[in-house]
């Protein structure tokens, strides 16, 4: 009798068939090539004309991803359960940062300039931090503990949202006052997504959140510099001359890639027409020198690193694991979807970076290190016979 020819694999079930911790890290690792191949092609002109070298900006990310691929390694050393006794000294040093910024910028406006009206800088020279960034990760490992401490006292949602809540609303106003909404916001998708995760009740949830929407409309429509930026996203060739030239000149750019591109270091906008070009619209760069294919694939990168996030989170050893491991996921993935989303004209411009692609400092070293936490609890992720749905497996105590 005939044996029977193996049944082939489709691609998608061999990708899925990774094993998570190398998935994760291979996918990141491609991320930052191409932020770093993407910056030193839209780089050269501002570059030259700030420096008077075509290659400073470049050189400066490619030291800045030497740091992150350090702090990478090491946190994928260090037992993720550590963090959870750092997670008061975070919070707080993390608070403390964000309140020394606007102070630094009264009082000694070299420790924390002022760019473009914003002050989310502290330090001195090239040594600053973004306080910001580093609440990102505060937060996220709060919040985990919090939930998973008190994950016998759901049918109190108030003792497991209030504390989160009170940490989440002191920060976001810190950094509403920089002016930061963006992230302000990917802090909320982060609090909001290990709330959800962890099991406490939809009910209280949609009620804050429907808080926090009212909010964030009252504070974009009161001050005029994000009015500015809303009416300019409602309507974008209205305000081609003014708050819409950004957005504007990132579509012309995008729409002038067509399928594959101008070629790397072909493309236009980067010759001082759109502002901000390797920062936070590089991917108006990518989307006009490498085309829709370049674009749809840096974005199915980050779907897959998604995908991937929470697969580490269904299968970590414990549910603090599962949880820190949903707040990372959530914390790169929003992030990516609101600056993308800006750059293509969606969504208002929040000023925040593509993580991994664009050039950067604090945000890059504090986003590997994120990922280093969530590559040691993927590493040791326990397979399970039959998997079940994300937030049921989390929500157990």
């Amino acid at each position: 009798m005939a044996e029977r020819p193996a049944a082939r694999t489709s691609p998608l079930g061999r990708l899925a068939a990774l094993p998570t911790a190398p998935a994760i890290a291979v996918l990141v690792s491609v991320l930052c090539a191409a932020g770093l191949v993407m910056v030193g092609s839209a780089s050269p002109v501002i570059s030259l004309g700030i420096y008077h070298s075509p290659w400073t900006i470049l050189i400066r990310q490619a030291m800045w991803m030497a740091v992150g691929a350090c702090a990478l390694v090491l946190c994928a050393r260090i037992d993720y359960r550590r963090w959870r006794a750092l997670r008061g000294p975070l919070v707080l040093g993390s608070l403390a940062l964000l309140v020394a910024v606007p102070v630094a910028a009264k009082v000694a406006p070299s420790l924390a300039p002022t760019t473009a009206g914003s002050a989310r800088w502290i330090g001195i020279g090239f040594l600053r931090i973004q306080p910001s960034e580093l609440m990102k990760l505060a937060l996220a490992v709060f919040a985990a503990d919090l939930v998973t401490r008190r994950g016998d006292r759901m049918d109190e949602p108030k003792r497991v949202i209030a504390p989160v809540l009170a940490v989440l609303g002191i920060a976001a106003a810190l950094i509403l006052k920089q002016p930061d909404m963006g992230t302000a916001l990917v802090l909320c998708c982060i609090a909001f997504g290990i709330l959800f995760m962890g099991g406490v009740p939809m009910a209280p949830i949609g009620k804050v959140l429907g808080v926090f929407a009212a909010l964030a409309l009252v504070v974009g429509v009161i001050d005029p510099y994000r009015r500015e930026r809303i009416l300019s996203f409602l309507n974008p060739g209205a305000h081609q001359a003014g708050s819409g030239y950004q957005v504007w000149q990132s579509l012309i750019g995008l729409g002038s890639g067509h399928l594959f591109g101008l070629g790397l270091g072909g493309g236009r906008e980067k010759w001082g027409t759109l502002p901000n070009a390797y920062t936070d619209f590089i991917f108006s760069v990518v989307g006009e020198e490498l085309g829709m294919i370049g674009a749809v694939c840096i974005l199915a990168l980050f779907f897959a690193l998604a995908w991937y996030g929470l697969r580490a989170a269904t299968r970590a050893p414990d549910r603090f694991g599962g949880l820190l491991a949903v707040g990372v996921t959530t914390w790169i993935t929003t992030q990516a979807v609101i600056n993308v989303g800006a750059v293509i004209g969606v969504l208002p411009v929040t000023g925040i970076p593509l993580p991994f692609i664009s050039f950067g400092g604090s945000s890059l070293v504090i986003s590997m290190a994120a990922v280093g936490i969530l590559l040691n609890i993927a590493a040791q992720e326990r397979l399970p016979r039959r998997a079940p749905s994300a937030r049921r497996r989390l929500a157990r105590t």
